[in-house]
């Protein structure tokens, strides 16, 4: 339920630490009104072409896009809709919510792979 300006939406990010053999992400969390952007940034391990982005809510995983070396490889109709990623050469990789909804309220993980993995499917 949504009450007026009382309306948000808290997305938390898995933070590993800073160490280079680990992802790490940031922030460590986020709260938006409603309608809002909201970024969320990435580094992945040294070496990574690979980069993954899933949420998490009531305990089940969802897919929401693959970027290989750069570029979106595979995604999701929800991820199309209201979302979009790049992972700029040299840069962190970002995920970002162009409007955010009271159903973005979830976990989000990033995580890297040196190559294509198959992807956590919850059905």
């Amino acid at each position: 339920m949504c009450l007026g300006l009382l309306c948000c939406v808290a997305l938390f990010i898995w933070g590993a630490g800073s160490m280079d053999t680990e992802v790490t992400q940031s922030p460590s969390h986020l709260v938006k009104g409603k309608g809002q952007k909201a970024k969320m940034d990435c580094v992945p391990m040294r070496g990574h072409a690979s980069v993954y982005w899933y949420r998490n809510k009531l305990e089940a995983f969802e897919f929401l896009v693959y970027l290989w070396n750069g570029k979106i490889t595979e995604d999701t109709d929800m991820f199309k809709q209201r979302f979009s990623a790049e992972c700029p050469q040299n840069s962190p990789c970002s995920l970002e919510i162009n409007s955010t909804e009271a159903a973005d309220s979830a976990l989000y993980f990033c995580a890297s792979s040196q190559s294509t993995v198959l992807r956590v499917s919850s059905s």
